[in-house]
C-alpha cells in the first residue's frame, strides 16, 4: 500500500516538473513584434460592457450608445488580447493603449425586430401584448495599429 501511494507521488511530482520549467515568456515588445510580422490580426476588446472578438473591417451591432453621434471615432481602450494566426498576447487584465490601438467608427443607429410580449393570467381574463423594438448602434472597426518599436519593454 505504501509503494503504491509512493509511486503515485512520484508521478504526480514528475507531472508538476513538467510544467514548472517552461521556457521563460519573451517581452512584451518581441511578442508584440512577432504579431506584427503575421498578415493578418485580431482584438478581443470590450464594448459597452461585453466581450467581442474583431477583425479590420469589422461591422459589428452593440447595444445603443446614447452619448456618440453617426461618423463618430471611438477609440477603444479596453483590449484584452490581441493575436494573429500564430501568436497571441494576451493582457491581465488589459493591453495598454500605448502598445495596440483600435478605432471604431460609429456607422448608424437602428432598431431590431419588432419583439411581441405576451402577458396572461389564469383565470382572470387578463390578457396583455407589448411590443417594442431594441434599439442597437453599429460600428465599423478600423484598422489594428499594433506599436511593436515605440512601446518600452515590459
Amino acid at each position: 500500500m505504501a509503494s503504491i501511494l509512493r509511486l503515485r507521488l512520484l508521478r504526480q511530482a514528475a507531472t508538476r516538473a513538467l510544467h514548472t520549467h517552461a521556457e521563460p515568456a519573451p517581452s512584451t515588445t518581441a511578442a508584440l513584434s512577432l504579431i506584427r510580422s503575421q498578415p493578418s490580426h485580431y482584438v478581443v476588446a470590450s464594448i459597452a460592457g461585453k466581450k467581442y472578438l474583431l477583425a479590420p473591417r469589422d461591422l459589428l451591432t452593440v447595444p445603443r450608445l446614447n452619448d456618440v453621434r453617426v461618423g463618430d471615432v471611438l477609440a477603444l481602450s479596453q483590449i484584452h488580447e490581441v493575436g494573429s494566426r500564430e501568436y497571441t498576447l494576451r493582457g491581465s487584465p488589459d493591453i495598454p493603449p500605448e502598445h495596440v490601438a483600435v478605432e471604431a467608427t460609429v456607422v448608424e443607429h437602428t432598431k431590431g425586430k419588432m419583439e411581441f410580449i405576451f402577458k396572461k393570467k389564469r383565470r382572470k381574463g387578463y390578457e396583455r401584448t407589448v411590443t417594442h423594438k431594441q434599439t442597437y448602434t453599429r460600428l465599423r472597426i478600423g484598422p489594428i495599429d499594433i506599436r511593436a518599436g515605440e512601446a518600452s519593454p515590459s
